[in-house]
């Protein structure tokens, strides 16, 4: 057989056990509709109840009245006035004193990691780190990488300890390697969040920067939502902190926050944003509005978090496992791959939408059914969704016992 024709028999194959994800026909609130049925939503990030928030709805309607829809390169003519005072907004935000905007969080890593190292360059990153983390280390070339164990200081150490003698080492142009740590600052299937001022002195220590992704931070965690560094009180002391603007904020890109010059060198050099076609005018007007919003109150992060209080209490009250989350990802441990699927499809069944994590987005027999809290719930939708648990439970139980 030939070369092409085995690829597109390999492809076909595949396609055979394709999954296809269910198609939602109603907008990103509580409730899914979904086939003409409303499903109780502990699925998406939305953790503000942004996606169908009036103001932003409004935000976005009115600048494209005013300006259209699309933009261009920013480096021609796609940087607009709108793109400046969200990246300004943004900074003000964080407490940096600069933000520079992609059109995802995924392009934001993926340059603040190629656009800053070279292959001679180090980096060390926490094994459980996302995805787009993985792969901008990968696409950078970076042949010294270390992954330090989940959350381990010790292991971190060592790792450090051995960069910090390969950086005694010059690189081709003279300069002594940089060292990178790179972290999560929320892992996102466990909910769990980073030593992060640990990480910070052992970074002081061993002379190496630092890089926090916080994704799932951002409009969550800190005052008013400024994210993970915020919560630890670590403002200026974490050098690239990356943030998406899809979760909380409902709407989509990414940004980096860091140092005037570092943002100016992301600005002149980042791949992904040289290339690439800038956020639309609509996306940009609704979140400045976001970012308005939670300038102005913390009404919906306290209402958010009062949600996961609630949930959580509930949970633990019917004896289910959830880890060791300190966020709104609340992980319902179930252990086996097969069981946690049939939970989840019993749970929509029910009314409930709450998806399955097995191997190899976890470690075998780590299987769970994660919810994701948000404070679009009513206490009554918290109460929905606990009862489903309850009894999808009691089901799957009584069958395991009669098996």
């Amino acid at each position: 057989m030939a070369t092409t024709a085995r690829l597109w028999s390999r492809l076909a194959a595949a396609s055979a056990n394709k999954i296809n994800p269910r198609v939602i026909s109603s907008g990103q609130g509580a409730y899914l509709t979904i086939e003409g049925k409303d499903y109780l939503n502990f699925c998406s990030s939305h953790y503000l109840g942004f996606a169908e928030e009036p103001r932003l709805k409004r935000a976005a309607k009115d600048a494209i009245d005013k300006y259209g829809l699309g933009t261009g390169y920013r480096t021609l003519s796609g940087t607009h006035a709108l793109h400046i005072e969200l990246e300004r907004k943004i900074a003000e935000f964080k407490g940096t004193e600069a933000a520079v905007c992609f059109t995802s969080a995924y392009a934001a890593n993926a340059s603040a990691v190629q656009t800053l190292l070279s292959k001679e360059d180090i980096v060390v990153s926490d094994q459980l780190n996302h995805a787009s983390i993985i792969d901008a280390v990968r696409v950078t070339g970076v042949k010294n990488k270390f992954a330090y164990a989940h959350s381990d200081m010790t292991d971190l150490e060592k790792k450090l300890q051995t960069a910090a003698e390969l950086q005694k080492t010059p690189k081709s142009n003279g300069e002594n390697p940089l060292i990178l740590i790179v972290t999560d600052g929320v892992f996102s299937m466990d909910g769990d969040l980073p030593p992060l001022p640990k990480i910070v002195e052992l970074a002081k220590k061993y002379d190496a920067l630092t890089m926090v992704d916080d994704a799932h931070g951002e409009g969550v965690l800190g005052k008013g939502g400024r994210g993970v560094v915020n919560h630890f009180g670590l403002e200026g002391e974490v050098d690239i902190e990356i943030g998406s603007l899809s979760k909380a904020f409902s709407v989509m890109g990414g940004f980096i926050a860091a140092k005037q010059p570092l943002i100016d060198h992301y600005m002149m050099n980042a791949r992904q944003r040289l290339m690439s076609i800038a956020l639309t005018i609509p996306d940009t007007a609704a979140l400045i509005e976001a970012v308005n919003m939670l300038g102005e109150s913390e009404l919906l992060v306290s209402k958010l978090w009062d949600n996961v209080h609630y949930l959580r209490k509930g949970f633990t009250e019917m004896g289910f496992d959830i880890g060791h989350s300190e966020t709104p990802i609340i992980p319902v441990m179930l252990g086996d791959e097969d069981y946690a699927k049939e939970f989840s499809a019993r749970l929509f069944e029910e009314g409930v939408f709450a998806s399955p994590i097995v191997f190899p987005m976890v470690a075998r027999g780590k299987a769970r059914v994660r919810v994701i809290v948000s404070a679009s719930f009513s206490k009554e939708d918290c109460d929905v969704g606990l009862a489903a648990f309850k009894r999808v439970q009691e089901a799957m139980e009584i069958e395991k016992a009669r098996a």
